[in-house]
C-alpha cells in the first residue's frame, strides 16, 4: 500500500498544532494515586451562587511580621485561606518585613517569577543567574526589582537601625521558596558531612558549626 506523505505530514502537523503543553505544577511534586483516590493540582472551587466580595478582600498583609529570628526578617503571604478569590489567579502577594541590617538569604522560587517593591527603607537586592553572574541594586522607597524565575536571589536591610518593607508580587498560587542555607545544612535527614565537605570546601568542624546555627 501506497504512503501519502504529504497527507501523512499534513494531518501530524495539524495535531502538534493543536496540541498545548502540560500546566506548570503547583507542587514540588505529584505522586501517581493509582488506587483511584482523588486528588487534584490546587483548590477545589465552591459553588459559584455563594461567591461574595469578601472572598476577593484581605487585610493579612496590614500587619508587620515577627524578625526576630537568625536574619532578621519576615515574609507574610496571601493564600487561598486568607484570600480565597485568588484561588487558580497564579498569583501571590507578600508583605516582607526585615529588621535593621537583615537579610531575607538567598533563596529560589522554583515556581515564580518575582517582583518587589520597596515602601520603606533603603534596600539592597540582587539574583545570581546560571552563569554565576550576579545582578544588584539599591533600592529606594517606591522603586522595583525583578527576579527571575528559579534563580537565586536576597534581599538586604542597608540600615543597621530602621526596619526595611517591601511588597513582592509572584506569578504562581503556590510559588515555593528553598532558602539555600537551610535547604544545604538543615536538610531533614541531612546531606552527609563527606558531601558538604567537598561541596563548599570546609572541614567537618564548620559543616557542624554551620548546623548549629541554622537550628
Amino acid at each position: 500500500m501506497r504512503t501519502h506523505f504529504p497527507l501523512l505530514f499534513f494531518t501530524l502537523s495539524l495535531l502538534l498544532g493543536q496540541s498545548r503543553p502540560d500546566p506548570d505544577p503547583l507542587q514540588d511534586y505529584c505522586v501517581a494515586d493509582n488506587k483511584g483516590e482523588f486528588f487534584i493540582n490546587g483548590v477545589p472551587c465552591i459553588n459559584p451562587d455563594k461567591v461574595s466580595p469578601s472572598h476577593f478582600v484581605t487585610s493579612a498583609l496590614s500587619k508587620s511580621g515577627n524578625t526576630s529570628n537568625q536574619f532578621g526578617f519576615s515574609v507574610t503571604a496571601t493564600n487561598t485561606v486568607n484570600l480565597p478569590g485568588l484561588n487558580t489567579l497564579g498569583l501571590v502577594l507578600a508583605r516582607v518585613d526585615i529588621a535593621g541590617n537583615g537579610i531575607v538569604p538567598p533563596h529560589s522560587h522554583p515556581r515564580a517569577s518575582e517582583v518587589t517593591t520597596c515602601l520603606k527603607g533603603q534596600l539592597l537586592v540582587g539574583f545570581v543567574d546560571t552563569s554565576n553572574r550576579v545582578f544588584t541594586q539599591n533600592l529606594k522607597p517606591g522603586e522595583s526589582f525583578v527576579f527571575p524565575k528559579g534563580l537565586v536571589h536576597f534581599l538586604f536591610n542597608r540600615d543597621s537601625r530602621e526596619p526595611a518593607l517591601a511588597l513582592s508580587g509572584l506569578n504562581s498560587q503556590n510559588p515555593g521558596s528553598q532558602i539555600v542555607s537551610l535547604a544545604t545544612f538543615a536538610s531533614k535527614p541531612p546531606i552527609i558531612d563527606e558531601i558538604l565537605k567537598k561541596a563548599f570546601q570546609i572541614t567537618g568542624r564548620e559543616v557542624e558549626t554551620i548546623r548549629r546555627n541554622l537550628e
